[in-house]
């Protein structure tokens, strides 16, 4: 709901018995409107002086500071998270393979020679049984 459309349909209400409780709850409702918008104010001034302090910081920083924010806050972490994304993905890769190989070879050779000559007597028996003879 919009702030003109709150306001509107409280001046709507405002003053008739049978609205009584939708307008404890709009102006509930605006109260915490105005408090958002005072917040969000808050925050984008806050902001606004960090940003100050920091471009006031930059000018005083040594060489050795720049290097360190540089190189070891920024590089050095998207170089770990890169490696760390990467050796994520090789995991996965890896388990799904050990996963797929598992259930290639869960049966064993015997086994499914053993199942192989049990269906084909199956397969000679109702062959004989339609008049068929099979060698």
């Amino acid at each position: 709901m919009s702030k003109a459309g709150l306001s509107s349909r409280i001046r709507e209400i405002k003053g008739k018995r049978e609205y009584a409780e939708e307008l404890d709850v709009l102006q509930q409702y605006e109260r915490e409107m105005d408090r958002e918008s005072a917040l969000k104010t808050a925050i984008k001034d806050a902001a606004a002086a960090l940003d100050q302090k920091v471009n006031a910081k930059y000018p005083a920083l040594t060489e050795a500071e720049i290097k360190t924010l540089v190189v070891d806050e920024k590089w050095l972490t998207a170089i770990r998270q890169a490696i760390q994304t990467e050796i994520d993905g090789i995991s996965q890769r890896l388990t799904r393979r050990i996963v797929e190989l598992a259930e290639r070879y869960e049966s064993t050779l015997p086994a499914l020679e053993r199942e192989v000559e049990e269906l084909s007597g199956k397969v000679s028996a109702h062959l004989e049984k339609m008049g068929l003879i099979w060698k």
